[in-house]
C-alpha cells in the first residue's frame, strides 16, 4: 500500500508540474503575442515620420530584408533610404491587421496584412502587401531579424476585406 501512495503521489505531482508548465508557456506565448503585435504597430504608426531611431530600434543590426520587389537589404541599406522614400512618395500611412504571432521562446514568428494608404493629388489609394517577419529577443529587446514583404494583388485584397 505504501508504494502505491508513494506512486500515485508522485504521478500527481508530475500532474501537477506539466499542468503548470504548460500554463506558463501559454501566458507566455500571449504575452510575447502582445508585445510583438504592439510594437509592430507602434513602428507602422511611427514609420511616416522618417524617424531613424524608429528603423534602428526595431530593426536589428543583422536583418535580412527582401522587399516586395525581390531586392533583399541590410539595415544599413534600410536606414540610408528613409529619407529617399520620403522624398519620392506621396505622404503615406501604415497598418496591420490579420495579423497572426507563432511565439518560439526567444523568437516569434509574425504574419500580417500591411494595409498602405497613400495620398494620389487629394483622393486616399489603399494597397496591400503581406508580410512575415521573424523578431528575436535579445539583451530583453525584440528586434526583426528577418523580413518578406509581398505585394498583395488586387484581386486577393479585396478577398481579406
Amino acid at each position: 500500500m505504501t508504494n502505491w501512495i508513494r506512486l500515485h503521489s508522485a504521478r500527481s505531482m508530475a500532474l501537477m508540474f506539466v499542468l503548470a508548465f504548460t500554463a506558463s508557456c501559454a501566458s507566455n506565448n500571449g504575452q510575447v503575442s502582445r508585445d510583438v503585435t504592439r510594437q509592430l504597430q507602434d513602428f507602422l504608426a511611427a514609420v511616416p515620420r522618417n524617424d531613424k531611431q524608429v528603423y534602428d530600434n526595431f530593426f536589428a543590426d543583422d536583418v535580412i530584408y527582401t522587399r516586395s520587389t525581390g531586392v533583399t537589404v541590410n539595415k544599413a541599406e534600410i536606414i540610408k533610404n528613409i529619407g529617399v522614400r520620403a522624398a519620392n512618395e506621396p505622404a503615406t500611412t501604415f497598418e496591420a491587421d490579420n495579423i497572426t504571432v507563432h511565439p518560439y521562446g526567444d523568437m516569434a514568428v509574425v504574419n500580417f496584412r500591411l494595409v498602405i494608404h497613400s495620398d494620389n493629388k487629394g483622393k486616399t489609394e489603399t494597397t496591400y502587401n503581406r508580410n512575415t517577419g521573424t523578431f528575436l529577443k535579445r539583451n530583453g529587446k525584440w528586434q526583426v531579424v528577418a523580413w518578406q514583404s509581398t505585394k498583395t494583388p488586387p484581386e486577393d485584397a479585396k478577398a481579406l476585406k
